[in-house]
């Protein structure tokens, strides 16, 4: 699936997150590992995906998925702040290629305890929207997405969304997105009557099946 980054409007919800997360500094960085970075993700998968294909990757690992690289690609880090001239705090974090026709996100992780902001990894998808725009490239790429799967419905949220389909690329039924995010509404309600898995093991970054990808300033 991608996002057609040239024709977004947030929702509302999304504005909101925007806001929140405002003073994050995104820096898109060369596509060389860090400790920094390894230990972030490993808490990431700790917490999202325990038992997982990736919780066995190693820093090693992650130097090969960062650094082995035939295309143009970035790691886009979100701090918090810095202070005295020094960085701030490293809470996000995406492995990025650039297209000719837009960002890809290959992979995103995040702070999943950072109880003072929300929707960090929402934040990052929508980040990367608004960059891919005002760099003049159309679309976001968020990769696959199979209807059904909980870990995937976040994907929707986004507006207008094109997917791949038999005769190429073709714009998601709005209708159908409609109530493809109703759903996702109603199964996590606060009475607890949904099913909160529903969206909510992914707060906008897959786990070890799906790709990404996003852009530099």
């Amino acid at each position: 699936m991608r996002v057609v980054a040239s024709e977004f409007a947030p929702s509302r919800t999304q504005s909101r997150t925007m806001s929140k997360n405002s003073d994050l500094i995104a820096t898109a960085c060369r596509p060389w590992s860090t400790v920094e970075q390894y230990e972030l993700l490993q808490k990431y998968l700790k917490a999202r995906h325990p038992g997982g294909g990736m919780s066995a990757m190693d820093s090693m690992d992650y130097a090969d998925m960062i650094e082995q690289t035939p295309v143009t690609s970035y790691v886009v880090e979100y701090r918090e702040p810095g202070e005295n001239g020094e960085p701030g705090r490293l809470i996000g974090a995406c492995l990025t290629d650039r297209q000719n026709d837009g960002l890809s996100m290959i992979y995103s992780f995040y702070d999943p305890d950072h109880s003072g902001r929300s929707g960090l990894g929402n934040y990052i998808i929508l980040d990367h929207i608004d960059r891919a725009a005002k760099a003049g490239l159309p679309y976001v790429y968020l990769g696959y997405w199979i209807e059904g799967s909980s870990r995937m419905q976040y994907k929707v949220r986004y507006r207008p969304l094109e997917r791949l389909g038999r005769e190429g690329w073709e714009r998601f039924d709005a209708g159908r997105q409609d109530s493809l995010i109703a759903g996702m509404a109603s199964d996590n309600r606060p009475d607890g009557k949904g099913d909160s898995s529903l969206g909510a093991n992914k707060d906008g970054v897959p786990g070890g099946q799906d790709q990404y990808r996003i852009l530099e300033n």
